[in-house]
């Protein structure tokens, strides 16, 4: 389905798997929009912040297993792989990295940047993932990695200030 942004927007408003796959229409925006939706991440990790480490997890994996599936129809169904609006991916990997950061506007904001950064640059092996993995598991897997890499930073910040 190579359409026009009109098309397409009518298709991802319409149709449950584009919808959830273009991050309930943040993936439409027309700059940056693995930014802008990286932000349901965030609302999420914030909705789900008290319910505990394990049901956190078990959350990551839920959303990665249905990513998998979700991100690779969403794809097939355009016609392109890891199209740019395809965004649930981030919306993960966002979540992902906030479960180190700490509990404050400044840890959100460094994790927010780092993830950004990391999914933007994709240093090695982000770059080679996302080129070499197909379908569903290649668009969520390079960003998961990228969600390590901004952990870490993360990690190595709160190191680094204490």
């Amino acid at each position: 389905m190579s359409a026009g942004p009109d098309k397409l927007a009518r298709t991802v408003l319409r149709d449950p798997v584009h919808f959830l796959a273009f991050g309930f229409g943040t993936g439409l925006m027309p700059f940056a929009p693995g930014t802008f939706g990286s932000i349901p991440g965030v609302i999420l990790f914030w909705l789900t912040m008290d319910f505990g480490l394990y049901v956190q997890l078990g959350l990551v994996a839920a959303m990665t297993l249905v990513g998998i599936w979700l991100c690779g129809e969403s794809a097939r169904r355009i016609g392109v792989h890891d199209h740019g609006g395809i965004v649930w991916d981030e919306i993960v990997g966002m979540y992902v990295t906030l479960l180190v950061a700490p509990v404050t506007v400044v840890g959100f904001v460094l994790a927010f940047v780092f993830f950004r950064v990391m999914d933007i640059v994709k240093p090695w092996p982000i770059r080679d993932l996302d080129h070499s993995i197909h379908g569903g598991l290649g668009i969520m897997l390079d960003d998961l990695v990228a969600a390590l890499y901004a952990a870490l930073l993360l990690t190595l910040y709160g190191w680094l200030m204490t």
